[in-house]
């Protein structure tokens, strides 16, 4: 494992950032939090990120913390999968799509 990014998820829909940081805290230095929130509702979904100083220090984190309960549910802590960046969308759509018959 190379990474120092986790990924967390079951969080409970009252979990902050802060109660996050909080419970990762106690197994190394802890870089950043995110929880992902609906774009349009602003509501969470029910997942985040937290990203561990060094990989062994989120290697024992997810160790300790994978399975334990945080705001009554219990956390489902993984190395988070590297990121492949989008491809931009094309405005287009509907008929034709360049194609001359």
């Amino acid at each position: 494992m190379n990474s120092a990014k986790l990924y967390v998820g079951n969080l409970s829909y009252e979990t902050s950032e802060a109660s996050l940081r909080t419970a990762f805290e106690p197994h190394g230095a802890v870089s950043s939090v995110n929880l992902i929130v609906d774009r349009d509702s602003g509501r969470p979904k029910g997942f985040g990120f937290v990203e561990m100083g060094s990989a062994e220090e989120a290697q024992t984190a997810k160790g300790a913390l994978d399975g334990t309960q945080l705001d009554g549910r219990a956390l489902k802590v993984d190395v988070a999968k590297e990121q492949v960046p989008r491809a931009p969308r094309s405005g287009g759509g509907g008929y034709g799509g360049g194609n001359s018959w």
